[in-house]
């Protein structure tokens, strides 16, 4: 959200920080994938941003991009959000032995690695970001994500979290 995200900072003594933003509601939403090549040494992160909330279209397009980039049949995990189970199922027939599937709990953010992608570019590299508009948000989030692609350790610190092994 163009809201900015309040964390604690440091400032010279008697001199508060202060943020001026307004209430602006816009916001962005995005989809991505940390994979895991057999090998289990370099892990990628693949990542899509949108200006409106996604669908099980922008599912499907996601995961033919994710399935032309992996090159190989592959296991997906994924939560079960609504439109990502239909997006599954209408590409599971479209593409019979492309992927296999395995569901995650219902609502278990704290066993999936990408939430913690999210949660480290909202509460580390933009905490305190006040964006002028929503293309300077869109900009500064993928600037994010794209510095932790090259970050091997923080990708792999991700499954880590997620208390799952490699």
């Amino acid at each position: 959200m163009l809201q900015p995200v309040r964390r604690r900072t440091w400032a010279p003594r008697g001199q508060t920080p202060i943020q001026k933003s307004w209430d602006r509601h816009d916001r962005l939403s995005a989809i991505s994938a940390l994979t895991v090549p057999p090998c289990r040494r370099r892990l990628g992160l693949c990542f899509r941003i949108h200006s409106h909330n996604i669908r099980f279209g922008q599912v499907i397009e996601f995961l033919t991009l994710l399935h032309r980039r992996v090159r190989r049949r592959f296991i997906l995990v994924i939560d079960r959000y609504s439109s990502h189970r239909k997006a599954l199922r209408l590409l599971g027939e479209e593409h019979p032995g492309g992927f296999d599937v395995e569901w995650l709990p219902s609502y278990a953010p704290e066993l999936n690695p990408v939430e913690q992608v999210w949660n480290h570019s909202k509460y580390s590299d933009l905490a305190n970001f006040i964006p002028d508009d929503i293309d300077h948000l869109h900009k500064e989030l993928a600037n994010s994500i794209r510095d932790q692609c090259s970050h091997l350790d923080l990708l792999r610190s991700f499954f880590k979290h997620a208390q799952l092994k490699l």
